[in-house]
């Protein structure tokens, strides 16, 4: 992955992850807001109820204080006062007194609890219902789950007492809460309120009163049901739920319960007020639908800026990894353009200043080295043509002396010096040739061989110096990998260095020892070793091995394991040894398969002598 490819990636997911975090943000604020929003719209409507009550409760005892004021109460009272009352002439009193009084509910009760005149059931006439005017009188209206011929209803209910003659008489008058009644509540918008009426005080069923038509009414009163018994104290509950009317979330409503309590404390009915959802869902489509506009908007201006910053800011991170894989390659020329005074400006000056330096001083390196090789040549050369050069003085010597003090034995000296002469100019011929033939390597010809055939050709030819007639002999043992695969070389060239190699192995066991060759595959390359018994290297020895013209040997040019490393290079491949003083030396050689080679050498540069 590209460095301008990171940088777009890491301002898109920055810029995407900022939105959906502001967008999460807003959206629980919202949330949080409607909750609140919901929570004071409860309370508001609950504080409503409660009002309207106390509203309806005033108005009751306004109409029961007109009420006691009536002629035909007072008659009631009067027949009251009677030690055997007569009552049966004032049944229908009731009735006639609640309708012109419009009240839903109204009953005249003796002290002793008896019926005297009921409006909502005249049939009641005689029965007793002492419960309602039991002590102590409520000071105010209470809820009661009053009984009508066509069922229970749930009423407001309030008692006046009457003294009329020191006997006292009870008016009991209320108001049926009924649809018409949650239809007079003035709703904030988004609420509805219901009252569920529960049949008995340990019944988990009950009947719903509600304004407005419902989808699914089981819903709420499961709810209420839940909300009785937990009221009940016969289990724990939340006091609102969330309902799903359908699969639509903005369908939602949030039900809250509130306890109706009646006298004494006892839990008369439930009410029941739902808050939609469908403000608060579309409110966050629209947070999520502006928010993925705007996202889209802003990650696509932000896509722009940041191709345009990551270009400005990659462009020349780029040109600088292209410029140092150049120089990697050899182009020490290379440079890169400066722009602008930034800290990419001043990096592309460093790096231009580098390879400034770095090719002065490849240029000074490069004559300091050749300035050297071309001393150590000629000290080696020196070195070497000093000794046959004493020989062939002394013997150009000795024929001047002979020419002039013994003439008569000028043929016999010529003759020996002669001899000398053309022996130490061969030495000449095959010091100069050992030099000529490290300056001037041929370039491998390169052609399908199995190593393992040339190592046992080596073998053979060295066979008669493994039994050597001195009486100390060097056995040689062949660990070959049978299945070595073949691989691209020159087999003339690989063979002089596997015979250097093995000529070096002799000279380290001057007193017999043993030779081990052995092959074998290691991944993409083949590893050849040869190892010998002698007197082994030092550490030191070992780093300086392969230098040309340095040798451990009393006579050598030291160019033998230079030109064996040569070899190894020129074949893409790489020499190096292992020794320890008094155990012997390992050589290794590994070179790569058939195919990698000539892959390698399709790009190998032609050795010019």
């Amino acid at each position: 992955m590209s460095f301008r490819l990171k940088v777009l990636l890491v301002v898109l997911f920055s810029v995407g992850l900022s939105i959906v975090l502001v967008a999460w943000q807003i959206s629980a604020s919202a949330r949080n807001s409607f909750d609140r929003l919901d929570a004071e719209r409860t309370a508001a409507l609950v504080a409503q109820f409660q009002k309207e009550m106390q509203r309806q409760d005033t108005e009751i005892e306004k109409q029961l204080s007109q009420i006691a004021a009536a002629e035909a109460v007072l008659k009631v009272g009067l027949e009251n006062s009677h030690g055997q009352p007569d009552f049966s002439p004032y049944a229908n009193t009731a009735q006639e007194l609640a309708a012109a009084h419009s009240l839903d509910l109204l009953q005249v009760i003796s002290a002793d609890g008896t019926i005297i005149s009921s409006a909502q059931w005249p049939a009641r006439f005689g029965y007793k219902d002492a419960a309602i005017i039991g002590n102590p009188l409520p000071s105010a209206g209470f809820l009661k789950q009053e009984e009508l011929p066509e069922g229970r209803a749930l009423a407001l209910v309030r008692v006046h007492p009457l003294q009329v003659r020191e006997k006292p008489l009870f008016l009991v008058a209320g108001q049926i809460l009924d649809e018409d009644f949650l239809r007079a509540l003035v709703l904030p918008a988004g609420t509805r309120v219901w009252i569920y009426r529960p049949q008995g005080k340990d019944s988990s069923s009950g009947d719903l009163i509600a304004a407005t038509a419902l989808p699914d009414p089981g819903k709420i009163s499961a709810f209420a049901q839940r909300m009785q018994l937990a009221y009940l104290g016969h289990q724990s509950a939340r006091q609102f739920e969330i309902v799903h009317w359908t699969n639509d979330p903005a369908d939602d409503e949030t039900i809250s319960s509130v306890p109706l309590t009646g006298r004494n404390g006892s839990l008369e009915a439930i009410l029941l007020i739902g808050a939609t959802h469908r403000a608060r869902v579309e409110m966050s489509r629209n947070i999520r639908n502006a928010a993925f506009l705007i996202g889209g908007i802003v990650m696509l201006v932000g896509l722009v800026l940041a191709a345009l910053i990551a270009r400005r800011v990659t462009r020349p991170v780029e040109d600088l990894a292209l410029a140092a894989d150049r120089v990697a390659s050899g182009d020490w020329h290379t440079a890169v353009r400066v722009e602008g005074t930034d800290e990419i400006a001043r990096l592309a000056q460093a790096f231009n200043h580098m390879t400034h330096e770095l090719l002065a001083q490849r240029e000074r390196l490069v004559q300091t080295e050749r300035v050297a090789a071309w001393r150590e040549l000629a000290r080696r050369l020196a070195h070497e043509l000093k000794n046959p050069l004493f020989p062939l003085q002394i013997t150009v010597e000795n024929l001047l002396r002979a020419r002039q003090h013994s003439p008569q034995e000028f043929e016999e000296v010529f003759r020996e010096s002669t001899t000398t002469l053309l022996a130490e100019i061969s030495n000449l011929k095959a010091i100069i040739g050992r030099f000529s033939d490290f300056s001037k390597m041929p370039t491998p010809q390169l052609a399908e061989v199995q190593v393992n055939d040339i190592v046992k050709d080596v073998g053979q030819l060295f066979a008669a110096h493994f039994t050597r007639s001195e009486g100390q002999p060097v056995e040689a043992r062949y660990q070959l990998s049978t299945d070595l695969p073949v691989i691209a070389a020159d087999s003339v060239l690989l063979r002089r260095a596997i015979e250097n190699l093995v000529l070096n192995a002799l000279d380290a066991m001057p007193h017999g020892g043993t030779l081990t060759f052995r092959s074998a595959t290691e991944g993409d390359h083949i590893l050849l070793e040869i190892t010998d018994s002698g007197a082994g290297l030092t550490a030191e020895e070992c780093e300086r091995l392969f230098t040309p013209y340095y040798t451990t040997k009393q006579f050598g040019t030291g160019l033998g394991l230079a030109i064996v490393q040569s070899v190894v290079s020129d074949h893409n491949g790489r020499i190096w040894v292992t020794s320890q003083k008094g155990k012997g030396s390992t050589f290794h050689v590994e070179l790569p398969t058939h195919a990698k080679a000539v892959a390698a050498s399709d790009t190998m540069p032609a050795r010019t002598s």
